[in-house]
């Protein structure tokens, strides 16, 4: 399973997401450009002592990702999907994508990938969950639906 950060702005929510992928043996891919370092202290006090547990892949596009894996399926959280989260069928080699905390992914990707976005239940007059927590409620229904493979 992978995560992918589409140019997150938030030090402590790709730290969390960091410590998550480490916990469950996924990979974590960040879109740049990043909004801060992975130097930085915020970064590495969320991800604790995980960092070097984690499988991270920086990209200077979607695009370079998206060639790289071209013959994988990559889903796309927005809070505009018409598809829950759970109506996926997840494969075990899928990408889960998450869009900036303040704009979330733009419309190009959303467009052309209108089928495979999918969104989380939630408030109408909320604006979003926190990115961390998304990233976690999508990707243990992912991991559940392939048996916690490799988790003990």
């Amino acid at each position: 399973m992978n995560i992918v950060l589409y140019q997150p702005e938030i030090p402590p929510n790709t730290g969390n997401i960091a410590r998550t992928c480490a916990c469950t043996d996924v990979s974590l891919h960040l879109i740049r450009p990043l909004g801060f370092s992975t130097d930085e202290k915020a970064v590495r006090r969320a991800g604790l002592d995980y960092w070097d547990k984690v499988d991270v892949n920086y990209y200077n596009s979607f695009a370079e990702l998206e060639e790289k894996y071209s013959d994988h399926n990559f889903y796309f959280a927005t809070k505009f999907a018409a598809k829950f989260y759970t109506e996926i069928e997840y494969e075990h080699d899928d990408f889960l994508v998450f869009g900036q905390e303040t704009a979330g992914l733009p419309d190009e990707i959303t467009d052309r990938y209108s089928e495979n976005c999918i969104r989380i239940p939630m408030q109408r007059d909320i604006r979003s969950l926190n990115l961390a927590n998304s990233v976690s409620i999508i990707l243990y229904e992912a991991l559940r639906q392939n048996g916690f493979y490799n988790l003990v």
